[in-house]
């Protein structure tokens, strides 16, 4: 009787973990077939015309675009690739609106450059423009169909009170009042609290260098600032040289934490590599230009990663120089089991099996390369626990976008 008491409960412990164990397999991630998870990326490459695609397809391509905030650029490479009338009428509006949308901000961020050139120029501050900002003022194609919420600059650390003190007399308002904010961006990261325009309610980011102070990755930020390229028709407006560029673009992917831009910003290093590509000195001197900086580990995931996922050429010597720049084997195969699928539109047809995990790991990872251990505990307990609750906080600011 006791023996066949001990096998029902053994066999009844069994089903309950077979149970929890479908239950678990049914709520991850499945994987999805490559066609709808690759749409995105398809048809930014050329390699499907709109005439394959059904309504339903389109449909998921429209939402896999916006998510990914690619949805301009597509529409900018059908329309160059006289496809766009092609589209069906349903999805092709809302191409064209992504495309004005793009359209009018360039035409924005020219004006609201001229506004932070015209500040700064009071205090004699010369300015770098960063990202999407300076490839909109340098007339890059990486601009084309882009959208994004705010305008990042670099100025000497130096001059970031002086900065600071004419941008908020021209009408730029800091957005962050708590104390412990305050004291996390001055003393700790790469920038002063955004600011934020009272009038136009557009966002301002200045920063003094490239990553935080705290971080692990140290950046040489004189080198920076020697002989940044003018932009036309302002005496104290700047971008960074091409390499520094994208050095830059590829640093602040693969050290960020939330990568919900995270295909677009690979997008956006494709167009660099290929349209500086062109030039034979923008290969030979990348690598070293990245060992000058600090940023030969980025280099290297950028390439990596532009190669396997967007097919971005990228001469044999490069390529053969890789393995000296390098992580170990093991942190190798770690990077591209998370940057493979975290660098996908955030949208459920492009949930592979360990998405959820690899997004998670690498917000970790971006804390830890931010901030020493201790530090790092330090901040995440204060978010934690010592902030108000959601219901008592004031209301944050609104971006508008450019």
């Amino acid at each position: 009787m006791a023996i066949s008491s001990s096998v029902a409960n053994a066999i009844n412990s069994l089903t309950a973990a077979l149970t929890m164990r479908n239950v678990f397999w049914a709520s991850w991630p499945r994987r999805v077939p490559l066609s709808e998870t690759e749409l995105v990326v398809r048809a930014l490459q050329e390699s499907c015309q709109p005439a394959s695609l059904s309504l339903a397809e389109w449909d998921l391509l429209i939402r896999q675009g916006r998510r990914a905030n690619l949805l301009g650029r597509l529409a900018i490479g059908l329309s160059r690739a006289n496809t766009l009338l092609a589209v069906p009428a349903q999805p092709r509006m809302h191409l064209i609106s992504a495309a004005k949308m793009a359209e009018r901000q360039n035409l924005a961020i020219r004006w609201e450059v001229s506004c932070i050139a015209e500040a700064l120029a009071s205090a004699g501050v010369d300015l770098i423009l960063l990202k999407g900002a300076a490839y909109v003022m340098a007339g890059l194609p990486t601009a084309e169909g882009r959208t994004f919420s705010d305008v990042d600059i670099l100025v000497p650390k130096e001059q970031i009170e002086e900065a600071e003190s004419a941008l908020m007399i021209h009408g730029w308002q800091g957005a962050h009042h708590d104390a412990y904010d305050q004291r996390y961006y001055r003393q700790w990261m790469h920038e002063i609290p955004p600011m934020l325009h009272v009038r136009r309610g557009t966002t301002i980011d200045v920063h003094h260098t490239i990553l935080p102070e705290t971080a692990r990755v140290k950046v040489n930020t004189a080198a920076l600032f020697e002989d940044p390229l003018p932009v036309a028709g302002f005496s104290n407006v700047h971008v960074l040289k091409p390499i520094d560029m994208v050095l830059h673009s590829a640093t602040h992917l693969f050290h960020e934490g939330e990568l919900d831009n995270g295909l677009r910003d690979l997008f956006d290093l494709d167009s660099l590599f290929r349209h500086f590509g062109d030039d034979a000195s923008f290969w030979t001197g990348l690598l070293p230009r990245a060992e000058v900086l600090g940023l030969h580990r980025p280099l290297y995931y950028a390439i990596v990663f532009a190669r396997q996922m967007l097919d971005t050429p990228v001469p044999p010597t490069v390529i053969a120089a890789l393995p000296g720049i390098a992580p170990g084997p093991a942190v190798r195969w770690l990077m591209h089991f998370c940057y493979a699928r975290a660098l996908r539109p955030n949208h459920a047809s492009c949930h592979v099996r360990g998405a959820w995990l690899a997004r998670k790991a690498l917000y970790i990872r971006a804390h830890w390369l931010r901030m020493p251990f201790f530090l790092l505990v330090r901040h995440l307990t204060h978010k934690a626990l010592l902030r108000p609750p959601k219901d008592e906080r004031a209301p944050a600011p609104e971006r508008q976008g450019l």
